[in-house]
């Protein structure tokens, strides 16, 4: 299958194999969302090829005959820049590189050059280098040096010339510098987030472009940037709001997830998606317009079971329902998914549910207690005010009174010193 688009911008072809255990509509449905990649990196498609094979080539990923037929496609369009939707190994990238005589970039390449267009803060700038580094560490060929010199563009950015053209040995020391300056990243992630311990921490995940970000805008009343483009937001963001009087949200927007997303970009992004591990609840949103809405549940859920996160209290939001034509769909959603809201939040639909969801899990995990003490219990009087949120104090003659708001589990902890 061969698909013609007009275009006047950087031109690209989109390449997605079909094997036995795929159809064909979702390897289109592939296509599709790797065209929204290349846009976002700054590409036009111009042709979409589908190879349907048993099984891929080692050689040439699409065999050596597809690939004859993509490098004259590319000769006849004047194209400079081949898109794989699979990863490709380094002899493929090699092979196909010779005899098409283009840049060849796979679907992790395109991913890693969207965030490394994207980071905008130090520890984005350092993640996304870490993990084009371990990704391009056993590619390194003459055809990603060649790349750098002679292309540009898709697939160069971040690191860039320096670090393709040195041998293995210094990129691995490389590697090795940002990660110690990733763990020291974590380390004052880790002072800023021991200060929200009194607070109920919410984590909003979900696939790329489903709308994390207008719902976080629309809850905190914040302005961040929500875009319709995959991978607007890089960094986790983190916004307080005040659920009802004295019971404070920390809510966390992270990184949308997307399928086949590189496993070294998972990784290098551990400090970033630290929200999520730390959360005591989660929203997943997903996008009910997408015809995909399934598969995007379950990358998400997949993508969640990796950072060990699977077993967390969660809540599955279905966002942009204001696009369902019929209600009967909606029905059907409510029944199929026990533990899940429907919503939009771009017209503010059902938010009401989200507060009495957070409300629900607030009050069964944070306790109010007011504990009296003598005035001269100095150390006791420290031990709540260093673990608890102290929200009134009293002085009554020689004592004083303390009403403090805290988690179950620090609370039985106060009460076993005071007592001891």
């Amino acid at each position: 299958m061969i698909e013609l688009i007009k275009s006047e911008k950087e031109k690209a072809i989109l390449v997605g194999i079909k094997t036995r255990d795929k159809s064909r509509k979702s390897v289109e449905e592939h296509l599709q969302e790797l065209e929204m990649l290349a846009k976002t990196a700054g590409a036009e498609t111009i042709l979409k090829v589908i190879q349907e094979r048993f099984s891929f080539d080692s050689a040439f990923c699409i065999g050596k005959g597809k690939a004859e037929e993509v490098a004259e496609l590319a000769e006849l369009n004047e194209i400079n820049l081949i898109i794989f939707d699979e990863d490709l190994t380094s002899t493929q990238v090699r092979n196909l590189e010779k005899l098409i005589n283009k840049k060849i970039i796979d679907r992790s390449g395109l991913i890693l050059d969207i965030f490394a267009a994207h980071a905008k803060t130090r520890q984005a700038k350092t993640q996304v280098e870490l993990a084009q580094l371990q990704y391009m560490l056993p590619r390194l060929t003459r055809a990603w040096t060649h790349l750098s010199k002679q292309y540009g563009g898709i697939g160069t950015k971040g690191p860039g010339e320096t670090q393709i053209e040195t041998d293995r040995r210094i990129i691995r020391t490389r590697i090795s510098h940002l990660k110690e300056s990733l763990q020291k990243i974590e380390a004052q992630d880790a002072i800023k987030s021991s200060k929200r311990k009194n607070y109920l921490n919410v984590s909003i995940v979900g696939y790329t472009n489903a709308g994390k970000s207008t719902l976080m805008n629309l809850l905190t009343k914040s302005e961040l940037l929500a875009e319709d483009k995959l991978f607007a937001t890089l960094d986790s963001t983190t916004r307080s709001f005040e659920l009802e009087k004295n019971k404070m949200i920390i809510l966390s927007d992270t990184v949308g997830f997307i399928r086949k997303l590189p496993a070294h970009l998972i990784a290098s992004f551990k400090s970033t998606l630290n929200v999520v591990r730390e959360a005591d609840y989660i929203l997943h949103v997903v996008d009910i317009s997408n015809e995909f809405y399934e598969e995007h549940i379950a990358v998400v859920q997949e993508t969640l079971k990796e950072l060990k996160c699977d077993s967390k209290p969660t809540k599955i939001v279905f966002n942009k329902v204001d696009s369902l034509s019929d209600s009967s769909q909606l029905n059907f959603l409510l029944n199929k998914f026990q533990n899940c809201i429907a919503i939009s939040a771009l017209k503010g639909m059902n938010i009401s549910a989200i507060y009495d969801s957070l409300l629900k899990v607030y009050e069964e995990n944070f306790r109010e207690e007011t504990i009296e003490l003598p005035i001269h219990e100095t150390k006791k009087l420290s031990v709540i005010h260093q673990l608890a949120d102290v929200l009134s104090t009293k002085y009554i003659e020689d004592k004083v009174s303390i009403h403090f708001r805290t988690d179950i589990t620090t609370l039985n902890k106060i009460k076993r010193l005071i007592n001891g």
